[in-house]
């Protein structure tokens, strides 16, 4: 039998890293970054208008008020985009629109509100403190510094950055294609009738979302037959368009389920007991076609849509993280105290859907959602985190401090 660690380590070992991809900015949507990136240029590349309006010494503005207004002559006009190289002259003013170039020996200006708007000579009504409405060089970013690092996920704030720093491409790690196959006879899509004895396909609908999550492209094959051709079917129709496989059920002892012998037959599969509760099998390896073995890594979970959502969280998350760039792969932990007490199998480790409450001042509570010790999706939907329950532990009492893998 083998731990939670042990089959963690076993999970991460078995994905490859996913090749790194130069793609044009559009097409980074979503994936994560494989290298840091290094700014080309400063942004603002040079200092430049804030808002529109006029370039100004401010000792030539000091004073202006609506009582005593200050005038100045207009020598020109400023449109951003202009590669300017214009001289301000003193007691004069200079038109700009918003991101226009400030001109030598200007050093602040005047917002066009603060004006009469004048083209050839403008009233200033209030004064420009040195510096005021100048967006400065590299104010935001200076060249050759780091803009964004590596395993950062790109997003529409991360695109402005780069976009405004000039790249058209990055390197990432791309989003790999992951195939969820829900495995069983039993099983009926969601929205269609069924009959006694069916069961309603949770599981390739939670992981297909979960992975979503993480910017992957899922595949949801739900409802795949235990019949050992269709299912061995299946898998090699599908082997041709994943980076990775996961499945659900197929898993038990009974005489239906053929899962594992047909992955024997495809590849180099391993299935263990693993000592945490509710106690199940679980599958890691690599399968692959005729010619290509163990070319695409496959995880076998349970059937149980509970047991198949925390085995994701525990053994195929971190992977898939480590997969796709991300240098963090574990869910965020902290320590709470329980408000509730109940009991935990002993020799195994267990996991409950808890509430965390609290503030990091104040100490972190929690009080399981569910019923510890049965697999309620209702639990779990409550839940915001899984308390961890060592396998030497076979009771948590009030006020107990427990790590709490944080969920949302």
């Amino acid at each position: 039998m083998k731990t939670v660690s042990e089959l963690v380590d076993d999970c991460l070992a078995v994905l490859r890293d996913i090749p790194v991809l130069d793609v044009p900015l559009a097409d980074s949507v979503g994936s994560v970054l494989a290298t840091d990136v290094v700014s080309p240029t400063s942004v603002p590349a040079r200092d430049v208008a804030a808002r529109d309006g006029y370039a100004v010494r401010s000792s030539d503005v000091a004073g202006a008020s609506i009582d005593h207004p200050i005038s100045l002559p207009v020598t020109g006009e400023i449109l951003a985009g202009q590669d300017s190289i214009d001289v301000l002259p003193p007691r004069t003013a200079i038109r700009l629109s918003s991101g226009a170039p400030i001109p030598r020996e200007a050093d602040a200006l005047v917002p066009i509100e603060w004006t009469d708007a004048g083209r050839a000579t403008v009233t200033v009504r209030r004064p420009a403190e040195e510096g005021e409405n100048i967006r400065f060089e590299a104010e935001d970013l200076e060249a050759g510094l780091v803009a964004l690092e590596r395993g950062t996920r790109i997003g529409p704030r991360q695109i402005s950055l780069l976009a405004a720093a000039g790249l058209g491409t990055v390197a990432v790690k791309p989003s790999p294609r992951v195939v969820i196959m829900s495995i069983g006879d039993e099983l009926v899509e969601p929205g269609k009738a069924g009959h006694p004895g069916t069961v309603y396909d949770a599981n390739s609908h939670g992981l297909a979302t979960a992975i979503q999550e993480l910017g992957a492209i899922v595949f949801r094959v739900p409802g795949v037959s235990d019949d050992k051709k269709a299912l061995r079917d299946a898998l090699q129709d599908h082997i041709v368009r994943a980076d990775v496989i996961i499945t659900t059920g197929g898993l038990s002892y009974g005489g239906g389920d053929n899962l594992k012998e047909v992955l024997y037959d495809l590849g180099n599969v391993r299935f263990d007991r693993v000592a945490m509760a509710p106690e199940r099998q679980y599958g890691v390896g690599l399968i692959g076609l005729e010619g290509e073995p163990d070319s695409v890594p496959i995880y076998c979970l349970p059937g149980s849509p509970v047991a198949a959502l925390i085995g994701y969280e525990l053994f195929v998350r971190p992977a898939l993280r480590r997969a796709v760039g991300h240098t963090n792969v574990y869910r965020r932990t902290v320590k709470a105290q329980a408000v509730r007490a109940w009991s935990s199998p002993s020799g195994l480790e267990e996991y409950v859907p808890v509430k965390v409450a609290g503030r990091p001042s104040e100490g972190y509570r929690f009080e399981p959602t569910g019923l510890p010790g049965q697999e309620l999706l209702y639990g779990l939907v409550r839940a915001n985190a899984l308390a961890a329950i060592p396998a030497s532990v076979d009771s948590v009492a009030v006020g107990d401090t427990l790590t709490c893998l944080v969920l949302d």
